[in-house]
């Protein structure tokens, strides 16, 4: 059996998405209308928390507790990740989780009584403000609360969560997930929140840059070049309607994995991540964007050897790019930003 078949048969038993890691939930929150157009994705790992780690490019991040994951410092797991709309004022989401988990019981134990912990809840922040129409909403604790609440193994893809706001060169941008199984059983998996200052399509041909490196189930069947004539219209609306310069960005993932991990290994993961965004979207890493990946891993399965390590990187960028095409493949309309569909949709048959 080809690669690709095999893979197509392992998809067919799975979500295809990051929850294919045991013990990974996704929560969705946004809002939309009034002004609003943001929002807030929670991934969570088991109440015991992840291995952490995380790689950080670009000139323009915002981050919170990224520090914590250096694998010289003392804390080894982490509670949840949050990844939200709003800037640096929508950090305040990460807030409503670490209060939320805290009012469970979950965090690091800070001394031995009974609710004695601290949350671990590194974030991250894509630039998404006065896309609904207003410079003042973004995402706050309530928000973050939200996501955490509706945290389940169904993923939503396209305009949800921290991907509600977001465009890519000039499209809208959305969230993507993928995953896969490696041959000893190990699962790995990829949610990207797509909102960069690049462009994630082939501007020669209207392809998206990461379908040719997706796999059977990732992507629509009979998704194809598109006409000449939706390149045309689309070269033709971009001279009339340039794009402000620069734009102000940040694409997020993060990725998740059942083998056990080092805070060292996962931070490796992170930066393999990276080059999955590299494939996905051109440029990436500008002074515009402050593109962050964070790696989960749960510790359920055995520890990787050198050369199952090395596969689980291999797959790691893999994900992280398939994630970033159905992302924006999953995408729809919204805020005067026009969605792949709809600028290409002789791509779609």
């Amino acid at each position: 059996m080809r690669r690709s078949q095999a893979h197509a048969a392992i998809l067919g038993r799975m979500r295809n998405a990051i929850t294919d890691v045991p013990g990974i939930r996704v929560g969705h929150a946004q809002r939309v209308g009034a002004g609003w157009l943001s929002g807030v994705t929670v991934v969570l790992p088991p109440a015991e928390g992840a291995v952490g780690g995380v790689d950080v490019r670009g000139g323009g991040p915002g981050t919170r507790e990224t520090d914590l994951l250096d694998p010289r410092n003392l804390v080894e797991r982490v509670h949840a990740i949050v990844l939200t709309g709003g800037s640096a004022l929508g950090l305040g989401a990460a807030d409503g989780v670490a209060r939320a988990l805290h009012a469970q019981g979950v965090g690091y134990p800070v001394a031995r009584a009974p609710g004695a912990v601290v949350p671990i809840v590194p974030a991250a922040v894509v630039f998404d403000l006065g896309r609904g129409g207003d410079f003042s909403t973004f995402p706050d604790a309530a928000l973050g609360r939200e996501a955490l609440a509706a945290a389940d193994l169904e993923v939503g893809e396209g305009t949800v969560g921290a991907g509600t706001g977001t465009r890519v060169g000039g499209l809208k941008g959305g969230v993507g997930s993928a995953s896969t199984r490696l041959p000893d059983g190990t699962t790995v998996g990829a949610l990207a929140v797509v909102n960069a200052v690049g462009s994630a399509v082939d501007l020669a041909s209207g392809e998206l840059l990461a379908a040719r490196h997706c796999v059977p189930g990732d992507l629509p069947d009979g998704l194809r070049r598109p006409d000449v004539r939706d390149l045309d219209a689309a070269r033709q609306r971009a001279a009339e309607e340039p794009e402000p310069q620069p734009p102000l960005a940040t694409t997020l993932a993060v990725v998740a994995t059942d083998a056990t991990l080092t805070k060292a290994q996962c931070q490796k993961v992170s930066g393999i991540g990276h080059d999955g965004l590299s494939r996905a979207i051109n440029p990436v890493h500008t002074m515009y964007d402050g593109d962050t990946v964070f790696t989960l891993a749960t510790g359920a399965g055995p520890t990787p050897d050198p050369a199952a390590f090395h596969l689980l990187l291999v797959a790691a960028a893999d994900c992280v790019t398939r994630a970033v095409a159905r992302g924006v493949l999953a995408a729809a309309s919204a805020g005067g930003m026009r969605s792949y569909r709809e600028v290409f949709p002789t791509a779609l048959g």
